[in-house]
């Protein structure tokens, strides 16, 4: 194939295809993905021969030396807190406080608290088995049905990568070169819009198929029965008060709200009695594990990144793809095509590191706003997680519940439908993003 850029003609052969060949076949055997990246990139370097090996070794200690990556393991860890400690319990109780008086009233609260402790602990799949472990059962007592139970829970959980702080913005900022706490900004609105269409969704359900009924109770018993949850839970909103407020006052960087809430929380849990000097190493063993899966993917896509640069791939895809249509509709729309269906096969991080260079010179090229393309990426790439038949969170809360992942798949089609909406909306209208933000990103 033959890609022109405006400097010069690429030709990709099997420098190029045999690597793309290697990962797909490394993945479909079930190596880890870091692994696959790797093996892929370094094929790719020798076969190409565009950069030398020597730079490899060089490439991954540049690739993870960054300070920002630090809030990551912070961010796994206070999630971990917050499920061993039972303060993620007090958000789900205030939370079926707040909605008990509306149809599909703990349906709502289960979405609430699956966004609020997914984008806490920045994991979908650790707040779909948090949170499905507290609510599925309970769910189901409530009369909803269990493959759209598990739906549900899959449904809230995709906001882990959508509401700040999430670990995907801060990788994204990484990759691209974007401050964080900017990115935390413009995905705010964005993803309180997600997560209010999964609510709205399962509001809509409920008043068709009668799932789960609102209690008929005064305003002045629903504002008594807040009032007890808050007195009784109002400490375990600490967490998400400081890294919120902190992140966005400016006071604190995504690293230092990390480090500040992992601390509040242990000290909450002394507190409490629900935390043991015995609960730590477990607990770091379980952080350490998941940010070992994270930072070598990060470590292998800087190689992978120069090497497909220096083989002009990314300018090469935009000629391709502006050859066939110049219209920015229609790019906009392969771009979120692309991104779901790379969001239905494989984990956040692997999607950012490999798709953001190569997506983000086709931005550039129809002149949408950086800020914009990456709330667009997380965006799309979260609406995968559910897109069945293959979207991940599925999988995780069929192997929570040993309920069938195509039943469940069934159920998430209004969820994906109403979330899709909201993705097109930022896609297409650059002021969902900007809002917030100062006017020089606008």
């Amino acid at each position: 194939m033959l890609w022109q850029t405006l400097q010069q003609s690429v030709e990709l052969g099997w420098s190029f295809y045999l690597p793309v060949i290697l990962f797909v076949a490394l993945c479909a055997l079930g190596v880890p993905i870091w692994a696959s990246i790797g093996a892929s990139a370094v094929a790719m370097m020798v076969m190409s021969d565009v950069l030398p090996l020597a730079l490899l070794g060089e490439s991954l200690f540049d690739g993870i030396d960054a300070f920002a990556l630090t809030a990551i393991p912070l961010f796994i860890l206070t999630g971990d807190v917050l499920v061993r400690t039972g303060l993620s319990r007090k958000f789900l109780n205030v939370a079926e406080a707040l909605t008990n008086w509306t149809r599909g009233g703990f349906g709502s609260a289960t979405v609430l608290v699956c966004g609020m402790f997914s984008a806490i602990s920045g994991s979908d799949a650790a707040g779909a088995a948090a949170v499905g472990r507290m609510t599925i059962d309970r769910l189901v007592e409530s009369g909803y049905p269990r493959p759209y139970a598990c739906a549900l829970v899959a449904a809230g959980a995709c906001t882990g990568i959508l509401i700040p702080p999430s670990i995907a913005y801060i990788i994204i900022g990484l990759v691209l070169g974007i401050s964080a706490s900017t990115l935390f900004q413009a995905a705010l609105i964005p993803g309180v819009l997600i997560l209010t269409s999964i609510l709205v969704t399962n509001i809509l359900i409920n008043r068709r198929m009668a799932y789960e009924g609102g209690k008929q109770i005064s305003l002045r018993e629903w504002l008594l029965q807040l009032g007890v949850s808050v007195r009784d839970g109002w400490y375990a909103f600490l967490v998400p008060g400081i890294i919120f407020v902190g992140i966005f006052s400016g006071r604190f960087t995504p690293t230092e709200a990390g480090a500040t809430a992992v601390i509040v929380t242990i000290v909450m849990g002394f507190m409490l009695g629900t935390l043991k000097l015995s609960d730590f190493p477990s607990m770091l063993i379980s952080s350490a594990k998941v940010n070992g899966v994270i930072l070598p993917i990060i470590a292998f896509s800087l190689p992978l990144a120069q090497t497909l640069a220096a083989m002009g791939v990314p300018q090469g895809f935009v000629y391709g793809v502006t050859s066939v249509t110049d219209n920015p509709y229609v790019l906009i729309l392969l771009m979120i095509v692309i991104l779901i269906a790379a969001g239905c096969v494989m984990e956040t991080t692997p999607n950012i590191v490999i798709l953001a260079p190569i997506l983000k010179p086709l931005a550039d090229n129809i002149e949408m706003n950086e800020i914009q393309f990456c709330v667009m990426m997380i965006t799309a790439l979260g609406v995968g997680f559910i897109t069945p038949p293959l979207g991940l969170n599925l999988f995780v809360v069929s192997g929570l519940t040993g309920e069938s992942v195509l039943k469940i798949a069934a159920r998430a089609v209004p969820f994906v439908f109403f979330m899709l909406l909201v993705t097109l909306l930022i896609a297409y209208v650059p002021f969902v993003s900007t809002f917030l933000l100062p006017e020089i990103y606008k």
